[in-house]
C-alpha cells in the first residue's frame, strides 16, 4: 500500500480523509516541531477541478509544505496545468513504485536548481524512440507522433535500441516486447544496466505489445519498464503516455473514429476498411500503407506457422503468431486477429484444442488474402 510506501522510506504518516482536514492539519501543524513537510493528494476530477486543486496547492506551499499529486491516467493531462513546479510532483494511479520513490526523493531532497535553468518542458517537442521489429507497426506510430508533432527516432531492434540510447537523447521509449535477437525485456534491462554504470536517471520505457497475459505485464514491470499498453495504441493515448512520463505536451490529437462497422455483423469481419481507418486514426492512406504491409507478409507468415507446427517448435510458434498479431492491431481484420489471440493465447497456456485454433489461424490467412483480392 501507499502508506506502507511511505514508512519504508522513513516517513512518519498521518492520514486525513479529506482534503478540508488536512488543510487544516497542515495549518495548525505550521511552525511547530510537528510541521507537515509533504501532503499527498489523491484526486480526480469528479471530487475537485483542476483550477481549484492549484489554489490548494498554492495554500500548501504557503504553509512549506510540498505536494505530491496522485490522479488516475486519463485525467493526467488535465491536472498537469495545476501542478507545474519543483515543489510539486504529479504521478498517475496506478502508480509504479519505483517512479513514485524517484519523486519522492526529489521533493524530499531536490537537487539544485541551476541559474541557467532550462525553459518549461512544455515548450518544446518531445524526443521519442520508438523500437518494434515490425515495419507497419513501427511506421503507424512513428507517423501519429510526428502529425502531433513529437521528434520520432524508429528503429527495428533492442541491439538498434541500446545504441540509440547510449548515442542520443530521449525523452521516452517505446519498446515493442517480443523481437528476435535482443527482444524489448533483455534491451530495457541492458538499458538500466548501462544508466547504473554512469549514474544516469532512468529514462522512461513504456512496452508495446499485442498482448499479454497478467505474469506477463508483471514481468515487464520487473524487467525495469515503467509501464505497458496493449495494441492498438490510438493517437490520444500516445499523448497521454508521452505527457505521463516525459511531461511534455503533443498537440491535441484528432477526434477518435466511434467502432460503427461490427455493430451490425455478428461475428469479426473478414475485412473492415472503416476499422482500419479508425485505427489509422482516420488517416487513409496510413491505413492502405499498413493494409499493403501486412498482406505482403502474410505468405511468409503462413509458411513459418506451418514450419513450426511440421517441427513441434512451440516457442517459434508463438513468437511468429505473437509478431503477426501485433500487424493485425493496427489493421481492419478483425477475424485473423481474433484468430491469432485465441492461438496465441492456447499456446502459451499450453491449453487443449491448440491444434484446432492452429487450423483456424491457417484459414483466416486464406480467407484475407482471398478477401484483399477480391476487392482489390
Amino acid at each position: 500500500s501507499f502508506y506502507t510506501l511511505w514508512e519504508d522510506c522513513g516517513l512518519h504518516t498521518v492520514v486525513f480523509n479529506n482534503l478540508e482536514n488536512l488543510l487544516n492539519g497542515v495549518t495548525a501543524a505550521h511552525q511547530t516541531p510537528a510541521a507537515i513537510d509533504l501532503a499527498v493528494l489523491g484526486v480526480t476530477t469528479l471530487e475537485i477541478s483542476p483550477e481549484r486543486l492549484r489554489q490548494h496547492i498554492w495554500d500548501l506551499e504557503n504553509l512549506n509544505c510540498k505536494v505530491m499529486v496522485l490522479c488516475p491516467t486519463t485525467e493526467y493531462a488535465l491536472f498537469q496545468l495545476a501542478v507545474h513546479d519543483v515543489y510539486t510532483q504529479l504521478q498517475a494511479k496506478p502508480a509504479c513504485t519505483r517512479k513514485l520513490q524517484k519523486a519522492l526523493s526529489e521533493l524530499i531532497a531536490p537537487r539544485a536548481i541551476r541559474a541557467d535553468i532550462a525553459p518549461p518542458l512544455s515548450s518544446r517537442a518531445p524526443r521519442v524512440l520508438c523500437v518494434d521489429d515490425n515495419p507497419a507497426n513501427l511506421l503507424l506510430v512513428q507517423t501519429l507522433l510526428e502529425d502531433m508533432g513529437a521528434e520520432v527516432m524508429a528503429v527495428e531492434g533492442g541491439y538498434a535500441a541500446v545504441n540509440a540510447v547510449r548515442q542520443e537523447a530521449f525523452d521516452l521509449v517505446l519498446m515493442d516486447v517480443q523481437m528476435p535477437g535482443m527482444d524489448g525485456r533483455q534491451a530495457t534491462e541492458a538499458i538500466r544496466a548501462w544508466e547504473a554504470e554512469r549514474g544516469q536517471s532512468s529514462l522512461p520505457i513504456v512496452a508495446l505489445t499485442a498482448h499479454a497475459m497478467a505474469n506477463e505485464k508483471r514481468s515487464l514491470l520487473q524487467s525495469g519498464m515503467d509501464d505497458y499498453l496493449t495494441k492498438p495504441i490510438s493517437e490520444r493515448q500516445l499523448a497521454q503516455v508521452v505527457l505521463k512520463w516525459s511531461g511534455l505536451a503533443l498537440r491535441n490529437p484528432a477526434p477518435e473514429r466511434q467502432n460503427e462497422s461490427l455493430e451490425a455483423h455478428v461475428g469479426p469481419l473478414v475485412l473492415d476498411p472503416e476499422e482500419g481507418l479508425r485505427l489509422a486514426a482516420g488517416k487513409a492512406d496510413l491505413a492502405a500503407d499498413m493494409l499493403a504491409m501486412l498482406l505482403a507478409s502474410l505468405d511468409a507468415d503462413r509458411e513459418a506457422i506451418r514450419v513450426a507446427r511440421a517441427s513441434q517448435d512451440v516457442q517459434a510458434l508463438i513468437e511468429r503468431i505473437h509478431r503477426l498479431h501485433g500487424a493485425t492491431r493496427y489493421c481492419g481484420v478483425p477475424q485473423l486477429r481474433t484468430a491469432c489471440q485465441r492461438a496465441e493465447t492456447l499456446l502459451k497456456q499450453d491449453a487443449p484444442h491448440t491444434e484446432d485454433a492452429l487450423d483456424d489461424l491457417d484459414k483466416a490467412i486464406v480467407r484475407l488474402e482471398t478477401e484483399a483480392r477480391v476487392t482489390a
